[in-house]
């Protein structure tokens, strides 16, 4: 059973349900036996946490009971005791992981392979219960871990733990269904709605698997049991292991509801208790051989029948003495049916007499190219092959036999496609058909365009259909995605044969050979071109493609256009003026820097003359400009 966290309301009812349990097998058999095991995941990340605390409580932080991380643990070996059950699956507590797939197949190998501690008995019915509402890992997950060592297929338990879950990479589906086979186990997976589907494919490369869904609290696991069983009861299934080479073994059920799966098993389905069945197992051997063995086994049932073949391939020949036998033209002896020729002879019946030649001479003269005497369709004898029949019963002819009527090349699985007679590995075809297989018809009718022409002169029609020329397209070969632009192409040659100029003028009917017309108006299809000629003139024309890979009909407008010349007079008059003005400019703006320049100096003094502070003390060395005298004789008067 599988223990992660979210099977934790499952854990609960099926510690609930063993006297259901043996009630169930009880009906089986008296003499039941059952036992526990349960499994996590690898206690590694990224699988389960591995902080310590985490890995002695994985679960749920309000979880109470809750037993440490593990890989798969042997909880309780078979035992036919219902009250040793109950005590052992109520003392088990959940556990938790990281991921939501679980070591499911780690833990069904464990309990496959270590039959002694698990407790399964010789000749019993084996069955493997796996219930779990999660996927699995599969050899190649453990790479997640750094874990490269492949899966052993060995025992490795100890105390009830398997002590490699870290160290060994988890087994393949392959592996684990050979150890299940090899004893006699039968898996039944119990799983939830959502894992149905996964576990039903793995069921298919398991052999005698069933698959059941549980409900969400797993309370159905006994009817689901019940079920599983019985469909895997009444299902034989007869097979062997492997077999000697050249040996081929086939099965024919004798039952009511026999199945085909394949020539490498026999299988009756819905085979009711106490019904006699049987197979009629057909042995091949292409080969001799001596003592050589194989077995034969029902699937989950431990007994096997071993074969031993050995076969007769020495003849037990009662020969005659004579040493001139009739049957060898009196020329050699019998030996088994077969003449042995005397000296000078040789032959199937000694009735080639090689005179002077000798037996490699004769031989030479039946061989082609190849080496092969007859081409391995006939025998040689004298120098002359005689041809062996076909599987059809016909015969091989030539001088070499190397002709034959029934292997010529086949087309819709048909020799010859039906459409011809097949003449020493060659068709030959009847009237209207072609092909080295007479595969096409000799008809162009799928080749023919609109205007009745075939693939417009630019391909060949081939098996009724056009092969067209490189850079034409099919159906018919109409356009050409790859070619040159025509316009650019023709330009030379329009020009010249609509207005007598360019480089061609001179040659132009010689060099262009394309029909024209010089209108004023377009009155075709065909694609317009706008084109600037030797004297840089716009040029405008239509081309039509006609029949063939460079064949065109061109319409030009009888005016092209011609740009005016240029005004001298304005042109040296502009740039004149030009120069003046840019001439002003550069003036104006050298004298608006001076003047920025001036301006910025005069602020400067402006600011410094502010800061001075002049001194106000008198000069003595000063005498003012003006002196003023006194009249002693004036009296204001």
């Amino acid at each position: 059973m599988d223990l992660s966290y979210s099977m934790k309301d499952d854990l609960a009812n099926v510690k609930g349900l063993g006297e259901a349990l043996f009630a169930a097998l009880n009906k089986i058999t008296k003499k039941a036996q059952i036992g526990f095991g349960a499994f996590v995941d690898k206690t590694v990340l990224p699988y389960t946490n591995t902080n310590e605390e985490k890995l002695k409580k994985p679960c749920d932080e309000n979880e109470q009971f809750c037993q440490a991380a593990f890989g798969y643990r042997h909880v309780l070996s078979m035992t036919p005791s219902q009250d040793v059950f109950n005590d052992k699956v109520n003392k088990v507590l959940i556990s938790g992981n990281l991921d939501s797939p679980e070591g499911s197949l780690d833990a069904m190998m464990q309990a496959a392979i270590c039959g002694d501690i698990i407790g399964w008995r010789n000749s019993s019915t084996r069955l493997l219960v796996l219930a779990t509402d999660a996927g699995f890992h599969m050899a190649g997950d453990g790479k997640l871990a750094g874990i490269l060592e492949p899966n052993d297929e060995m025992c490795h338990m100890n105390n009830g733990l398997y002590t490699k879950s870290s160290d060994m990479d988890y087994p393949s589906v392959g592996q684990l269904a050979m150890q299940l086979e090899k004893n006699n186990i039968q898996p039944i997976f119990a799983v939830t709605k959502n894992m149905k589907d996964v576990y039903t494919e793995l069921s298919k490369m398991i052999p005698k698997s069933e698959v059941g869904v549980l409900s969400s609290d797993s309370k159905n696991v006994v009817g689901l049991i019940e079920d599983a069983y019985n469909k895997l009861s009444s299902k034989v299934t007869l097979t062997h292991d492997v077999l000697p080479d050249n040996v081929k073994v086939t099965y024919k059920p004798n039952c009511a509801n026999p199945i085909q799966e394949g020539n490498n098993k026999g299988i009756c389905d819905k085979v009711p208790v106490g019904q006699e069945i049987s197979f009629n197992v057909t042995v091949t051997a292409d080969s001799c051989m001596e003592e050589k063995s194989f077995t034969i086994s029902p699937l989950g049932i431990k007994d096997k029948l071993t074969v031993t073949i050995s076969t007769n391939c020495e003849c037990q020949c009662n020969d005659p003495i004579n040493p001139s036998h009739p049957h060898c033209n009196y020329n050699g002896s019998v030996t088994c049916g077969i003449c042995s020729c005397t000296e000078g002879y040789v032959g199937q019946f000694c009735n080639c007499s090689i005179g002077k030649k000798d037996e490699q001479t004769l031989r030479a003269s039946c061989k082609k190219d190849t080496g092969t005497e007859c081409e391995g369709r006939g025998d040689c004898v004298c120098g002359i092959c005689y041809c062996h029949k076909t599987e059809k019963g016909k015969s091989y002819y030539g001088p070499f036999c190397e002709c034959d009527d029934e292997h010529c090349e086949k087309f819709d699985n048909k020799q010859c496609a039906g459409n011809g007679e097949c003449k020493c590995g060659r068709c030959k075809c009847y009237d209207g058909f072609d092909g080295s297989a007479c595969q096409c018809q000799t008809s162009d009718q799928s080749c023919r365009t609109i205007n009745n022409t075939v693939c417009y002169g630019r391909g060949t029609c081939k098996c009724n259909f056009c092969e067209c020329k490189e850079g034409y397209q099919r159906p018919f070969c109409e356009k050409c995605l790859g070619c040159s632009d025509p316009c650019s192409t023709k330009l030379t040659c329009i020009e010249c044969l609509g207005f007598g100029s360019g480089p061609l003028k001179e040659k132009c009917s010689a060099a262009c050979n394309i029909s024209h017309q010089i209108v004023d108006k377009f009155s075709i299809s065909g694609n317009e071109c706008y084109q600037k000629d030797s004297e840089g003139c716009w040029i405008k024309f239509k081309l039509e493609q006609l029949v063939g890979e460079d064949n065109y009909f061109a319409e030009i407008l009888e005016e092209k256009v011609c740009p005016e010349p240029p005004n001298v007079t304005a042109i040296i008059g502009g740039s004149i003026a030009a120069v003046a003005v840019i001439g002003i400019l550069l003036l104006m703006l050298i004298k608006l820097l001076i003047h920025m320049k001036d301006l910025k100096e005069f602020k400067k003094f402006q600011n410094e003359q502010k800061k001075s502070k002049w001194a106000e003390a008198d000069n003595p060395l000063f005498k003012n400009a003006t002196t003023k005298t006194v009249n002693p004789m004036f009296t204001g008067e």
